[in-house]
């Protein structure tokens, strides 16, 4: 996937005024997968970086101690290891924590066995920080040193056996208790993981139902019954949700006004961002920057 991978050494992109730093996937070279799994410490500090970023790429995180945080979006999440957490491309994360272990597999969608695993990962970073018990530890962690023995000592057909053990993960995680993630019938798959897909995008592009079926190839009745039938929810629900988290990141972690941050979620009018801002949250754009914000 163009743009979401880079060479070793290659710098990070200097984020523009009132943007959040967007990491990419470091591979070892321009044929290398699009995936890396390693310990904390050897994929190096970006993998615990305590300030709030992006990925342009999937993070399953395997923490087998450690005390402190890990704050997804606008949730603070105490570390009670073992556990299994899941971070969406798109979702602002950092981790705020001390003496750290464990695995960390990283992955961008293309190298996904499945196109239903996105739908699984995308239930599972609900609820980025899963402890594990006993029994799910042992099955995770002899399941993730299997992937991490093949990706550093693989021969022939490498790739292809990465691919199928990390879909063996990712089914794996989707069945542990809570998880809700699920398969979806394949015909309304398609349409609701790529409308999924771009409401996890830093910019989810237009913000009208109508102009992201354009852009799909569908009529927005077709679009909404599609989403509905794989999630439950209508597709302007999710624009709504997507146009409110945006909104909150930006209110949370830049220095951006509010008018600006009205501009950047698609409103030209700041006092009707507001009105929209307290219908969806409760609270003016202003006061939840002020006051309470881990929902």
């Amino acid at each position: 996937m163009r743009g979401t991978t880079v060479l070793p050494g290659t710098p990070c992109l200097e984020p523009k005024p009132g943007e959040l730093p967007l990491h990419r996937l470091e591979v070892a070279g321009p044929q290398a997968p699009p995936f890396v799994v390693g310990t904390f410490d050897a994929i190096g500090p970006l993998s615990h970086a305590p300030f709030p970023h992006r990925h342009t790429f999937h993070e399953i995180v395997h923490v087998t101690g450690g005390t402190g945080a890990h704050v997804v979006d606008f949730t603070r999440w105490e570390l009670r290891p073992p556990l299994l957490g899941v971070v969406e491309p798109g979702q602002v994360h950092h981790w705020d924590v001390r003496r750290l272990t464990g695995v960390v597999v990283v992955f961008t969608d293309d190298f996904l066995l499945d196109p239903a695993d996105r739908d699984i990962l995308r239930g599972l970073s609900e609820q980025p920080c899963r402890p594990l018990d006993e029994r799910a530890h042992d099955r995770m962690s002899r399941l993730i040193a299997e992937l991490d023995e093949e990706f550093r000592h693989g021969g022939p057909g490498a790739e292809s056996v990465l691919r199928a053990l990390l879909h063996v993960l990712i089914v794996r995680a989707g069945r542990l208790p809570g998880a809700s993630g699920s398969r979806k019938p394949a015909r309304v798959q398609a349409v609701a993981a790529e409308f999924a897909r771009r409401m996890a995008r830093p910019d989810p592009g237009p913000w009208s139902v109508r102009e992201h079926a354009e852009l799909l190839g569908v009529t927005p009745g077709h679009l909404t019954e599609a989403v509905k039938a794989a999630t439950g929810r209508t597709a302007a629900q999710l624009l709504r949700e997507a146009r409110t988290r945006e909104a909150k990141r930006f209110l949370l972690h830049t220095g951006l006004t509010v008018r600006q941050v009205a501009n950047r979620v698609g409103f030209t009018d700041p006092a009707y961002f507001c009105r929209f801002f307290r219908r969806e949250t409760g609270l003016s754009p202003g006061d939840f920057r002020r006051g309470i914000h881990h929902d």
